[in-house]
């Protein structure tokens, strides 16, 4: 199955391995660069069926850090495409851009909060910091969040125009989508908070806007944290529920990570730990999911496959380490995968 295609609209992803969304601090003023042009075109030359750009902010106070992508100019979505057509003219992989929006966990260097001379001021559903050493979020008004709904639909726009194949929308790891998801950190009274259908809603305005910015020509991905490991916080059954509303509203697959969004809990990290997270989302919602999480090897990804506990499968530190795991995992399986021609004389016969 590891090899087998699986289409999302119009997209045909090759095979199920996804170089899982990975935030690089390489920019300046949010610029992608030759790094960046190196970095993702290098994992589509190993045949990874998609790769995924890191976090990007689709406003300057979206960003973790003050070196993380943004695509809230036509400059920085430029600088996107050149990266977009190369994979495109090289390879067989798709291309997607996970759009994001830190809120309170933003203007940080090394997990640590920067002065607000030096960063920003940060924005969240409530007025809870993410460590109670941080500053106070500033609390978005009900016109503000309508402001970054559009901020999202604009970023999408531009994220179409530079070619993307897939939009994922980061509503995991305690950033600004996961932090009016969860009760812990919204204690709003108005229609952003309190009932579980109140505390969706921001991300679902957000979907329904990028959707339309989307043909079939390009699918709709979304990122939640199955649990946040916190008592009375946003949890598995709550991510079953928002899976099956997501399936609605047009989202072709979810990515099931979890954990981020409350300082100190304690995560119970092993291989593949966040696997029964995705099987449970898949099987139980009845959507496509992705699995994520300490997959290290072509063996144990196909056997997630094969078990039916998800239908891609994102890797990212095992990809930083091996950039061409997919066309090596397809000599043991002896299975067909893109191998550039340059290379030809390296390929291993079967």
């Amino acid at each position: 199955m590891l090899y087998t295609p699986i289409q999302f609209r119009n997209i045909e992803l090759k095979n199920r391995w996804v170089m899982s969304p990975m935030c690089m601090y390489s920019c300046e003023n949010g610029l992608a660069n030759d790094f960046h042009f190196v970095h993702y075109g290098s994992r589509s030359q190993g045949g990874t069926g998609l790769v995924v750009v890191e976090a990007t902010g689709v406003e300057p106070r979206g960003r973790i850090t003050n070196h993380c992508m943004g695509i809230w100019t036509d400059e920085q979505a430029e600088k996107l495409q050149k990266i977009v057509e190369f994979v495109h003219q090289n390879s067989d992989s798709k291309i997607g851009i996970q759009l994001a929006h830190a809120g309170r966990k933003g203007s940080t260097w090394n997990n640590i909060q920067i002065p607000i001379e030096e960063g920003w001021e940060t924005l969240a559903p409530s007025p809870i910091p993410y460590h109670p050493t941080e500053r106070i979020p500033h609390v978005l008004t009900v016109e503000e969040i309508k402001e970054q709904v559009q901020n999202f639909k604009t970023a999408a726009r531009r994220a179409v125009k530079a070619g993307f194949d897939v939009i994922e929308i980061h509503g995991a790891h305690g950033y600004l989508l996961h932090q009016f998801l969860s009760p812990l950190s919204n204690i709003r009274t108005d229609e952003y908070g309190g009932s579980f259908e109140n505390r969706i809603r921001f991300l679902l305005e957000v979907v329904d806007v990028v959707n339309e910015e989307l043909n079939e020509d390009v699918a709709l991905f979304v990122r939640i944290s199955g649990t946040e490991y916190a008592e009375n916080g946003w949890d598995i059954e709550s991510s079953i529920e928002l899976a099956k509303i997501l399936k609605n509203h047009k989202v072709d697959l979810v990515d099931v990570s979890s954990g981020g969004n409350i300082h100190g809990v304690k995560i119970p990290v092993f291989d593949g730990y966040q696997v029964p997270l995705s099987s449970q989302v898949r099987n139980q919602a009845e959507v496509k999911t992705g699995a994520v999480g300490l997959i290290k090897s072509t063996e144990q990804a196909e056997e997630i496959l094969q078990k039916g506990e998800a239908d891609l499968i994102f890797i990212a530190r095992e990809i930083l380490r091996n950039p061409y795991i997919a066309v090596q995992g397809s000599f043991e399986m002896k299975e067909d995968c893109f191998f550039p021609h340059q290379y030809l004389r390296a390929k291993i016969s079967s």
